[in-house]
């Protein structure tokens, strides 16, 4: 990567606080409820808004600008800047820290959010369409969907592809500081050992319920989509009481600066941020990258369309651009996860791209990661993440 980075503006604290999602249901439309600063928040979403196809683009000028609400720093400037060089509309970038709180935004604005095109992690896309809060797509105007690799189309959470196409997709883990732990860490067990020990009062977890309470049942080698209420106990005890007061930091994105800073020991990761940290570093050296046994996770992030969005056309431009071939291998670069596009390895081989075996799996590896599913434990499991939050030592 020989671009700089473009850092997002990110939130006020006010208009993204974290957030608790309430039961989703499948069978009904319900409200989901944002928690923030001890205020209950109720929004009730209307049905309507999400099945009907964008409008026709004219042929003349793109409306508007795109707004996009979006993971931390997950877009190439290079595509970014190339899209409005070419297009014309200018290109807003915001970021969140977990699919909690973009959801918690689109309830609250009630379809008034003024965001374009948002990225949830696909287990989350069939509650957003029930609930309204996603467009449909105009296939139309996404013909570089055909660069896409059919790998990556068809999941189970939009079998059509009607509201989201694949942005990229990862696995997390972890990396450590082997100038200070000396041992060989090589699994989510080893993780919580280093994290009360070496780590202690330098560990950093992802500001995101899914990485935090996965972390447990993974290390355990046990079903991470668990209903059982003594297991789901058993994970909050063990991560309140025993890991929180080890916990400096909750920060989805230590690639950005606590690994070229050094300001952490141990740091929960996405593969492709943790990448650009070790890129980042002037002591790549000094860092570990650990793919954790025995299981650990995979997830897909994807474009869709916020309900409501001022600027559909120039919505659907801007996701189509992001899938033409060259634009995806800037994505794939820079971001450092893979696009989902045809042939991204073989393009990634001969680009010379850095780090890659951070970014492509071998089979065995790809056995060991697992998708989350959104089920009646949703509650509780947030409940459990804000209370590691408060019993950590940050």
């Amino acid at each position: 990567m020989t671009q700089p980075r473009t850092p997002l503006r990110i939130l006020a604290p006010e208009a993204a606080a974290p957030a608790i999602v309430r039961e989703l249901s499948r069978r009904r439309f319900l409200s989901f409820a944002a928690l923030a600063g001890g205020a209950t928040v109720l929004a009730a979403c209307a049905p309507g808004g999400s099945g009907s196809p964008a409008p026709q683009a004219s042929g003349g000028d793109l409306e508007g600008d795109v707004s996009v609400y979006t993971w931390g720093d997950y877009d190439s400037p290079d595509v970014v800047e190339g899209f409005t060089a070419e297009l014309g509309p200018k290109v807003t970038l915001d970021s969140y820290s977990s699919n909690e709180e973009l959801i918690a935004k689109l309830v609250a604005a009630k379809g008034t959010s003024g965001y374009d095109i948002v990225v949830p992690t696909g287990v989350f896309i069939p509650q957003m369409i029930e609930n309204g809060l996603l467009t449909k797509f105009n296939k139309e105007l996404l013909p570089n969907m055909s660069n896409m690799d059919p790998a990556f189309l068809g999941r189970a959470w939009d079998p059509g592809n009607d509201y989201s196409v694949c942005k990229a997709w990862g696995t997390t883990g972890y990396v450590y500081d082997k100038t200070v732990i000396t041992r060989e860490l090589t699994t989510w067990a080893d993780f919580f050992d280093a994290a009360q020990n070496e780590a202690s009062g330098k560990t950093a977890m992802s500001d995101d319920p899914a990485g935090i309470i996965g972390s447990y049942f993974w290390a355990n080698d046990l079903d991470w989509n668990t209903e059982d209420p003594d297991e789901l106990e058993a994970c909050r005890k063990f991560l309140v009481e025993e890991i929180a007061p080890h916990i400096s930091a909750f920060d989805s994105y230590p690639g950005t600066n606590a690994i070229p800073q050094g300001t952490q020991v141990l740091m929960q990761a996405w593969n492709g941020d943790a990448r650009l940290g070790l890129m980042e570093s002037s002591e790549p050296e000094r860092w570990q990258w650990v793919l954790p046994g025995p299981v650990t996770e995979l997830w897909m992030d994807n474009w869709a369309i916020a309900a409501g969005a001022p600027h559909p056309e120039a919505a659907h431009a801007f996701i189509d651009y992001s899938m033409a071939p060259e634009n995806l291998v800037l994505n794939l670069d820079y971001i450092g996860y893979n696009v989902g596009g045809k042939d991204m390895e073989a393009a990634a081989e001969e680009s010379g791209l850095e780090l890659a075996d951070m970014i492509f799996f071998t089979p065995e590896q790809l056995e060991t990661m697992h998708e989350q599913e959104l089920n009646d434990s949703q509650t509780t499991r947030v409940s459990i993440y804000n209370e590691v939050k408060a019993a950590a030592g940050a």
